[in-house]
């Protein structure tokens, strides 16, 4: 089997009710707005009429396959393990983003081939996977604007059945705020709620970090997660607030790759360890940094919600949660994914069962069907690569 043809559509659709924080850059509630969002969708072509999709990427994984596009074409495309290799060296300048996006596809294509869903090829097991409540960044707007709102939404939260709850919280802050809505959301789900925090890189300073992480030590978080502006890339100060306070810390999101992820964890600079197939090389990549993590003794934990992270959490043993992202209590789903897919697949706060779980997909490959006509309806940019 080989590529023949390699087809990117960027796709443009409207996040209502969301806008970028004006020095924050997160998104955020915002009442009436409307916020052009892109996806981008690859279909890998074969000369035996197989054809591996998936929808999600950015635009700096798109602009980098520009890079080595052209190289695959013609290639064995379940020689998944050379083509990480070779693009990996290809992209060495940069964060190789791009490997992941195309390793999706590549890894839906091989299922297409067998028959099989990506679980079954990695040999998953796992049906059902337990949910936590991701939410969006804090606002002013009458959302997320207050302890006690954060509070009121984790008891919704917990209501509907999730198992977790993790907040982000505002981009404008002050410590002392921060400390009473750990405090206020503890108090309202009891002892029996996993308690997360993602300041997501907002604590100006590192005394911030250590005011805010023994407040999760004394509300009992199961885990503290890029806590300050050194963009979660510093083992030794990760290593250091390690030594000042109790909550685990979970870093890895912002460094890419195998050896970065193994290097900060046992430089000592986390306790779990953050993987995402499109940022780390795809279902390839982050499948490595599974086992490695295993190899250590740890927990690893997947990046943001979708079918690509479904199909490797239900292969792995040494991770705990799926992460339902960007929840809020004025907006129960999550982008644009009720409109890309044609199967009923979604993400979303109402999307676990009553166990809070989430199903695994069933069917070949990723597992799901993509709503073709949508996309093309909404699609602005093409770009191909032929033989």
């Amino acid at each position: 089997m080989k590529i023949e043809r390699i087809r990117i559509d960027q796709a443009k659709f409207d996040m209502v009710d969301f806008s970028k924080h004006p020095t924050g850059f997160s998104l955020v509630y915002t009442p009436g707005s409307r916020k052009p969002t892109s996806a981008y969708a690859i279909r890998i072509y074969t000369d035996e009429g197989v054809v591996g999709q998936y929808v999600g990427g950015n635009s700096v994984a798109t602009a980098q396959v520009n890079m080595f596009g052209g190289y695959l074409i013609g290639k064995d495309p379940l020689q998944r393990e050379l083509i990480y290799n070779d693009v990996k060296r290809q992209l060495r300048k940069f964060d190789k983003m791009g490997m992941g996006f195309v390793d999706i596809a590549l890894w839906d294509l091989a299922g297409r081939a067998h028959n099989a869903s990506i679980r079954t090829l990695l040999g998953g097991w796992k049906t059902r996977l337990p949910a936590y409540a991701s939410t969006a960044a804090g606002d002013r707007n009458g959302g997320l604007d207050s302890p006690e709102a954060y509070a009121d939404f984790a008891v919704a939260c917990k209501e509907l059945g999730y198992r977790g709850y993790k907040l982000h919280v505002w981009d404008t802050y002050d410590v002392p705020e921060v400390v009473r809505t750990i405090a206020k959301v503890r108090e309202a789900v009891g002892p029996d709620m996993d308690l997360m925090l993602d300041p997501g890189c907002k604590l100006e300073t590192f005394a911030h970090a250590v005011q805010v992480g023994r407040a999760c030590d004394d509300a009992n978080f199961l885990w503290l997660e890029d806590p300050y502006k050194d963009t979660g890339i510093s083992i030794f100060g990760h290593k250091r607030l390690r030594e000042l306070i109790r909550t685990p810390l979970l870093q890895t999101e912002h460094v890419r790759g195998l050896e970065q992820h193994m290097d900060f964890a046992i430089g000592g600079g986390t306790d779990f360890m953050r993987a995402d197939a499109e940022y780390d090389g795809g279902i390839t990549g982050a499948l490595k940094i599974a086992h490695a993590t295993e190899a250590l003794g740890l927990d690893v934990e997947l990046h943001t919600p979708g079918p690509a992270q479904r199909q490797l959490m239900a292969s792995l043993r040494n991770t705990n949660y799926y992460e339902m992202s960007f929840v809020h209590p004025k907006s129960s789903e999550i982008g644009r994914s009720q409109l890309i897919y044609a199967d009923g697949y979604r993400d979303g706060l109402t999307a676990i069962d009553a166990d809070g779980c989430v199903p695994v997909p069933e069917g070949v490959g990723l597992g799901v069907e993509y709503d073709w006509d949508a996309i093309e309806a909404h699609t602005v940019d093409t770009v191909e690569f032929t033989r």
